[in-house]
C-alpha cells in the first residue's frame, strides 16, 4: 500500500517491514512520551513482533524516508480495528494523525471491512473529541489490562469508538 495523499506536504504510506521496527520503536516511544500515566515505554520489539502477526502497522513517511508517523491495523471479520497511532514530535498537531487514520481506513476498506473500532484510554479525556471529528462514535467501554503496571493510584478503562466504512 504505497501512496501519495493529497492533502498538505508529500506523504507516503506503506506497510511495515521487520527491517523497520527499531525506527518504529523509537518514534512511538518518543510520540508517546508525554503519557505521564506509563511507568513504562509504550512498545518495543517483542510487541510489534506480536501485533504484526495479527495485523500491519502503516508508515507514512515523507519523500526522503523519513519516518513521521504510524498505524496499527487490523481485520476483524467485517470490522476492522485501528490503535497506536502515533505521530513523531515534530509534526503533532499538523493534520498528519488525521491522515494516518484516513489512510488506515482506507486499507480497511479494501480489505473488505465495513466498520472500524477504536479504544482510547479513559486517562487521554482529550482523544474522543478527536476522533468524533473524524466521524467516530462512543460504542461503549471495556477493561483496561495494561502489560505491565500504570503509575500507582490510577485507574483506566478503555472507551471503544466506532466508524461505518
Amino acid at each position: 500500500m504505497s501512496g501519495k495523499t493529497g492533502e498538505g506536504p508529500d506523504v507516503f504510506f506503506r506497510v511495515a517491514e521487520d527491517s523497520d521496527r527499531a525506527r518504529l520503536i523509537a518514534m512511538i516511544n518518543a510520540a508517546f512520551a508525554i503519557k505521564t500515566f506509563l511507568d513504562y515505554e509504550r512498545t518495543d520489539d517483542g510487541r510489534l513482533a506480536d501485533m504484526t502477526k495479527k495485523g500491519a502497522i502503516l508508515l507514512a513517511e515523507d519523500a526522503s524516508g523519513e519516518l513521521l508517523g504510524s498505524v496499527y491495523v487490523e481485520q476483524r471479520g467485517k470490522r476492522g480495528y485501528l490503535g497506536m497511532l502515533a505521530v513523531e514530535p515534530s509534526h503533532q498537531h499538523s493534520g498528519l494523525g488525521r491522515r494516518l487514520t484516513k489512510a488506515a481506513e482506507d486499507r480497511l476498506r479494501a480489505l473488505g471491512c465495513e466498520a472500524v473500532d477504536i479504544t482510547v484510554l479513559s486517562l487521554r479525556p482529550e482523544l474522543p473529541p478527536i476522533y468524533r471529528r473524524f466521524g467516530y462514535v462512543e460504542t461503549g467501554t471495556e477493561p483496561f489490562v495494561p502489560s505491565r503496571a500504570l503509575k500507582e493510584g490510577l485507574a483506566c478503562h478503555g472507551i471503544v469508538m466506532s466508524k461505518r466504512l
